[in-house]
């Protein structure tokens, strides 16, 4: 069965990453929930997918107290998508303000997961930087883990996922746009799942669950709801 992860919430009826988007997201069924997690000035762990707010101030540089209110801190989603299983996409890219090639925010993401009463199966974390998935894997290796791209080129793909398998992870999290069932057929094949962002056309979602995708990341998840 495909589960249905809503991305950064139900992010076609609420505004995305916050409050109300994880729980009309939880209201529409969905079995994960996908958010953004970023570091405030002060080390305040909280949920934005851009590391600069609308009005150009970036979180990196503000105190937890100077972020609007919009902007929940991780704690805070977390109880929100209760039921749902939670995608933590940590982000740590090497072109943006906030990039800590420590990798510290992994540590600092753990321990707040660590902290908080459920299992660590509720949890799958992602980031597009593999070093930050490794060290979480690291930390704590009965959390989940998944690397983030938007493609594996055909050439690379023993390569890649023979690599994941071996540092640990879980799964891969492809861009659906150049996602193949071929792609899909090797990470089963290799014992990992594939969890596709990000869908919203109903044909396509049809095609995936056919294809046998183990996840489908949409701003839709009443939608897919629907299909999977």
């Amino acid at each position: 069965m495909t589960a249905v992860i809503a991305h950064r919430g139900a992010s076609k009826a609420e505004r995305e990453n916050t409050v109300e988007a994880f729980r009309r997201a939880v209201e529409m069924r969905t079995d994960g929930i996908e958010l953004d997690v970023r570091r405030t000035r002060d080390g305040v762990l909280v949920v934005h997918h851009n590391p600069d707010l609308a009005d150009g101030r970036v979180i990196a540089h503000l105190d937890h107290a100077d972020v609007p209110t919009h902007v929940p801190t991780l704690d805070a989603a977390l109880d929100a998508c209760r039921p749902a299983w939670v995608n933590v996409e940590i982000k740590n890219d090497p072109t943006e303000p906030d990039f800590d090639a420590t990798d510290s925010i992994a540590d600092d993401t753990i321990a707040l997961l660590a902290r908080r009463s459920e299992g660590d199966d509720r949890w799958l974390i992602s980031s597009f930087r593999l070093e930050t998935v490794d060290r979480c894997r690291a930390i704590r290796p009965n959390i989940r883990t998944a690397w983030l791209t938007v493609k594996v080129d055909e050439s690379d793909v023993t390569k890649v996922l023979d690599g994941l398998v071996a540092t640990g992870h879980a799964a891969l999290h492809p861009w659906v746009g150049a996602l193949t069932r071929e792609l899909v057929d090797a990470c089963h094949a290799h014992g990992l799942a594939v969890n596709t962002w990000t869908c919203d056309d109903p044909d396509r979602m049809d095609e995936l669950v056919a294809w046998g995708v183990d996840g489908i990341c949409t701003n839709r998840p009443d939608l897919a709801r629907e299909r999977a």
